[in-house]
């Protein structure tokens, strides 16, 4: 037991005998003044005593009753007990005509203390077990400013920056300060001095908390971490006092690292926003400026903040002097996302067929928690199905649950609906195939998945910073690529096309609006987009043009959705045959991949395409089989090897050798 829980024990066990004694000696005291034997009989014979209520203790000898109201009256309690001679007192009794009655327990007077105090004793325990609940600071008593950062140690879940891939510039940046604290004087020499802060910033998932464990892992020096949100409290001024606990902290362990993550939950501009300020969250605001960068000297305690929100950050809190540098952890590009995935696959099995390149190429937009996520699910989908490696096909569905969900296998499809499908899909693939400068046709899907019935997906070659006029229109092509097949071969038009209809009006309409891509209004900025600060969504149009400009804003976006679709029809028209071939191919295998496509594109037939793909699984079986019969030899020799050295234990090398002969 700790100290503080020592004394605060004592104290309890003080106050709870004191009282006991108190009672004791009150009660002893009335009862010696005021009530003895002689005094009994005669509350007996004034009928002060109900004498149906006498009872004689036989093991204790005492005798106890109830008085009448008379009794109350004389002696101011509602019930007595005395010590007294039983035998005598029951001659004494019978005489008077009261016939008593006997118990046979030791009723003592610390046991009665006990039962009288017992509820007391459970309510004091349950208060200072509740207490003891709501502590803080290390189990101690009211510690509620002390700071709750953690002290990381080298060699608990250590990383380094070899375990960061795809933020190659971040990780520089961050290397120099590593160099600093381990070599000041290379960049003191120069006039330079140590940065007071360092502010990560970048999405969601982007790897900000990665890297600063990377810095503790690389840094030989003492690393606290907290969250913004420790901060806050109900009470005023615990947030400030754990800043300031949390600096004496950094102080006493000199020269180290501190590591803020969300600082937005403490960092927000003050006196500004919805629902206006807030004192607690000020006043800890206004701590931490002053700890950065006040009167008071922090020298050796480098400060890192991590937000992907920096919009909402005070500009006190930005300024130099207190965040020196900012760093901005962009979403990895194409080499980074390949990087990440080499990094998350190190202790993973993989097959020879997994190209980690193009499973790179087909996750655009992604971050390094979802790669993580997306490299997890491909393992978890492989264990499922008992293999000894994660091949492409486990990857391919790990992608597809992670972007559209899972498959809706229950869910029940009529025939025409899927035929419906499988020639809305084929439109998107086909359109896609032909109109030149698109992303090419990765796979088109038939299986239900998330709220989609079908899925046209694209692979990018290259990321893409600048989107082009042409490409631009040939996407709102490819996009009437589903409705026009359904008007050409069904003769009617569904509400599947609704989601392609809205992303095509909305490129349009910003091709016109925002680009100036229109030749008829010309480069104009005709729409601003804004949205909260504090929810970083769109909520508002800004209108800058008239009425006759807004109709002329109309027959533009009109135009060019008209002619996207026009273009789709005109396709689809002139490759009815591989549209027929490609929507028998997906109603039979209702999934196909690039090389299928292309197939049926230049003019293959289905029984080409189920040729390509026995041959294919074929060559993924026997793969399998090779992969299973390594996996076997690698055991045999694992196990034969631990029986050499199980064997060789304990035995003298000199004298288990044999004769030696010429």
């Amino acid at each position: 037991m700790r100290a503080p829980q020592k004394t605060m024990a004592l104290w309890v066990l003080i106050v709870i005998v004191t009282l006991i004694a108190y009672e004791h000696l009150r009660t002893t005291s009335e009862q010696r003044q005021v009530f003895n034997y002689r005094t009994f009989l005669s509350a007996i014979d004034s009928g002060q005593v109900a004498k149906d209520s006498i009872v004689f203790n036989s093991v204790s000898g005492s005798i106890s009753g109830k008085f009448t109201e008379d009794g109350k009256k004389a002696f101011g309690s509602p019930t007595f007990k005395i010590d007294g001679d039983v035998e005598k007192g029951y001659d004494e009794l019978k005489s008077r005509g009261v016939v008593p009655s006997y118990e046979n327990t030791n009723d003592t007077y610390l046991t009665q203390q006990i039962f009288n105090w017992l509820p007391m004793l459970l309510l004091v325990g349950l208060f200072f077990f509740f207490l003891r609940q709501l502590q803080v600071g290390g189990g101690k008593a009211m510690s509620f400013g002390k700071s709750r950062a953690r002290l990381l140690t080298e060699n608990k879940n250590r990383v380094t920056f070899k375990d960061v891939a795809g933020v190659e510039e971040a990780k520089q940046e961050l290397q120099e300060i590593v160099a600093f604290l381990k070599d000041p004087k290379k960049f003191t020499r120069l006039g330079g001095r140590i940065p007071k802060g360092v502010l990560l910033v970048g999405s969601p998932g982007t790897g900000k908390t990665l890297l600063a464990r990377a810095v503790a892992g690389e840094a030989s020096v003492p690393f606290f971490t907290i969250s913004g949100s420790d901060f806050v409290e109900m009470f005023v001024g615990v947030g400030a006092s754990r800043v300031r606990d949390l600096f004496e902290q950094g102080k006493r362990n000199a020269p180290c690292l501190i590591f803020i993550d969300e600082i937005d939950a403490v960092g927000r501009h003050r006196g500004a926003g919805m629902g206006g300020g807030h004192d607690e969250r000020e006043q800890t605001l206004n701590q931490l400026l002053v700890e950065m960068d006040g009167f008071e000297s922090n020298d050796g305690v480098i400060l890192i903040a991590a937000t992907n929100r920096p919009d909402v950050l005070d500009p006190a809190l930005l300024r130099p002097g207190r965040f020196d540098r900012r760093v901005i952890v962009n979403r990895p590009d194409l080499r980074g996302r390949e990087q990440i995935l080499a990094v998350h696959t190190r202790k993973t099995p993989l097959s020879t067929n997994v190209d980690l390149e193009k499973i790179a190429r087909g996750t655009p937009g992604m971050t390094g928690a979802d790669l993580e996520n997306l490299v997890n699910e491909a393992a978890l989908q492989a264990a499922r199905d008992n293999k000894m490696r994660l091949e492409n096909e486990d990857f391919e569905k790990a992608k597809d649950k992670v972007i559209m969900g899972s498959e809706r296998k229950s869910m029940v499809i009529s025939e025409k609906d899927k035929r419906l499908t499988a020639y809305h899909e084929a439109g998107h693939a086909i359109v896609g195939k032909v109109l030149p400068g698109l992303d090419p046709i990765h796979k088109v899907t038939i299986i239900p998945r998330g709220m989609a019935l079908g899925l046209t997906q694209t692979l990018p070659e290259e990321d893409t910073l600048n989107l082009t006029k042409s490409k631009a229109i040939n996407m709102i092509a490819f996009l009437f690529g589903g409705r026009s097949a359904e008007e050409l071969i069904f003769q009617d038009v569904t509400t599947g096309a609704g989601n392609d209809i809205e992303r095509a009006t909305e490129l349009a309409r910003r091709m016109v609006c925002e680009w100036g891509m229109s030749e008829r209004l010309g480069p104009m900025a005709l729409e601003r987009r804004e949205g909260p600060v504090f929810l970083g969504m769109q909520q508002t149009h800004h209108r800058d043009y008239s009425d006759s400009k807004a109709e002329q804003i109309d027959s533009e976006v009109y135009r060019i959705v008209t002619e996207g679709h026009e273009k789709a029809v005109e396709i689809l028209t002139k490759n009815l045959t591989a549209l027929h071939a490609m929507a028998e191919a997906l109603l039979e295998y209702e999934t196909l991949d690039a090389d299928e496509l292309e197939m049926l594109t230049t003019g293959s037939t289905v029984d080409e395409v189920k040729k390509h793909r026995t041959f294919k699984q074929d060559q993924i079986q026997k793969e399998r089989a090779q992969a299973a019969e390594q996996a076997e030899k690698d055991k045999r020799a694992k196990a034969e090897e631990e029986a050499i050295k199980k064997k060789s234990e304990g035995r003298d090398p000199v004298g288990q050798t044999g004769p030696v002969t010429a």
